[in-house]
């Protein structure tokens, strides 16, 4: 729902993400001097406070300026919220087609202060983190863990990737840069003080990665499948991550009285190596196992935890606002088109076509090359995680329906995950890929912002923009793949009389 006004902010803003987007481990290892003297705890202080800071800013310039800092999309959560404190139903707040839990959570905006959002958002509560370590005995006791952590759901999104990267074995400098991706990304740390809920969503993902990688299944397990099947039910599109979660349940990572064995950084060349010259029996034998031993107890606990969490908390909201809930939180994002201009490849079709019903060939049409690369992905990439999390996000989003400038953050959460295993060079392809895709984008704004504020008639020029972009996403995604050292998050223990038969 951001507006191309909104959007025209974010490129000013990205200009420095360049440095930060395009700094990758052969840099990494010569560009640490200017930051010795920094650790993590300063460095999730001074992201607090810019912060802190950017909301009292953007209460001033939305007083005293012409265009808004506010998101569009907060004074949507804030009426919704309105409404639920007066007894109402959300959905009379026209265009809040989100779970009624975003309402609730926002109620405080009307008794408080209209801000309790954006610090919600930017800055979701201690409670959060200090129930992860009351309900998961094994997170308090871990020695990643600090007694001290980020109050921030912002905040909490970096200190997530550092667990996921400790936990991976990389070394602290690596993790050191790999979270400044995160926190002083001038796109993300404006996404949350603009009062857009994405942050939420992005720590969930990143904490069901951790409970994954620990893997026990009488609390990890069972706390990702909770908070896997809470985060469907708030924002839809995690629903493309259920199959690579189910391959990498995988009997031969998790067994009843172990936990799964976590491949470190250290060994990712070799690691690397060998699974170049077996790459064909690793993927036969992800399809064999899958498909062999898909109802093993692993799986079939997170599938039914997952869907009894996901069905509860419809089930309540269902009986609550009835179908207006199921319409506008669930079906309308699976039928989703919007007529107004945005960043897909597919809006011009339907500006041209939306007062028309759309065939169930045309349906088809924009969703197969979806679903195709989607499928290739996963069994490409699945025993990898993040990185599989990571590519799947960047093609939903390039090949979705409808895009819209907030939906680069779920991508950009993860971005920090593959930073370690990429051979990817600032100096030249790097640059390029950063300048191209944010040139892209800058271009189709440009065009954007003719449209809406000049009232030229620029729809084919936009559409060819989309194209562009397009372009752009692909070559990238494309591009870090290639430079990408695949490496599998669990080491596989193949049984004796499996060797034999290679």
């Amino acid at each position: 729902m951001c507006t191309p006004r909104h959007k025209l902010i974010i490129p000013m803003l990205q200009i420095e993400n360049i440095v930060l987007h395009g700094i990758f481990p052969g840099n990494l290892k010569y560009n640490l001097g200017a930051m010795k003297f920094l650790n993590f705890r300063s460095l999730i202080i001074f992201s607090a406070f810019l912060r802190v800071f950017l909301i009292v800013y953007g209460e001033w310039q939305d007083t005293h300026m012409e265009v808004r800092y506010t998101d569009v999309d907060y004074l949507v959560f804030s009426d919704a919220a309105s409404l639920v404190v007066a007894g109402k139903s959300p959905y009379k707040r026209s265009t809040y087609r989100y779970s009624p839990l975003i309402a609730f959570l926002l109620a405080p905006n009307s008794f408080i202060h209209p801000s309790w959002g954006k610090f919600l958002f930017s800055a979701s509560g201690k409670q959060f983190v200090s129930d992860l370590t009351t309900t998961c005995p094994s997170y308090s006791a871990s020695p990643l863990s600090d007694k001290k952590m980020p109050a921030e759901a912002d905040l909490l999104v970096g200190y997530f990737i550092r667990i996921i990267l400790k936990l991976r074995g990389v070394p602290e400098n690596l993790c050191f840069y790999s979270v400044i991706v995160w926190l002083f990304n001038p796109f993300t740390f404006t996404i949350g003080t603009r009062g857009n809920c994405e942050p939420i969503v992005c720590a969930i993902i990143l904490w069901i990665i951790i409970c994954l990688m620990r893997g026990t299944i009488s609390s990890n397990l069972f706390q990702g499948a909770v908070w896997y099947g809470l985060v469907v039910h708030m924002r839809i599109y995690p629903i493309i991550y259920a199959l690579p979660i189910v391959i990498i349940l995988d009997p031969c990572h998790f067994h009843p009285v172990r936990n799964p064995v976590i491949v470190d950084w250290n060994s990712r060349e070799a690691k690397s190596r060998v699974i170049s010259r077996t790459a064909k029996f690793v993927d036969s034998h992800q399809l064999r196992v899958l498909f062999s031993s898909m109802f093993t107890r692993p799986r079939i606990l997170f599938g039914l935890i997952s869907a009894t969490i996901f069905f509860f908390f419809s089930g309540i909201f269902f009986y609550l606002y009835e179908w207006e809930f199921l319409h506008e939180a669930l079906l309308y994002h699976l039928t989703r088109t919007d007529p107004r201009h945005n960043f897909s490849i597919y809006f011009y079709h339907i500006y041209l076509n939306y007062e028309r019903d759309f065939s169930i060939s045309e349906k088809l049409i924009s969703f197969l090359p979806q679903l195709t690369v989607q499928l290739v992905l996963i069994f490409r990439f699945a025993q990898d995680l993040p990185f599989c999390f990571f590519v799947q996000t960047v093609a939903f989003v390039a090949f979705n329906k409808v895009i819209t400038a907030q939906y680069f953050v779920w991508f950009f959460c993860l971005l920090p995950l593959i930073i370690p295993w990429s051979n990817m060079k600032l100096k030249w392809e790097g640059i390029f890929c950063i300048l191209f895709w944010m040139g892209a984008q800058t271009h189709w704004l440009f065009w954007g912002y003719m449209l809406e504020f000049k009232g030229k008639q620029v729809f084919l020029q936009l559409w060819a923009a989309s194209l562009l972009f397009f372009a752009a996403n692909t070559y990238t995604m494309i591009t870090i793949i290639l430079r990408h050292t695949y490496s599998p998050v669990f080491n596989r223990i193949v049984p004796a009389r499996s060797w034999k038969t290679r």
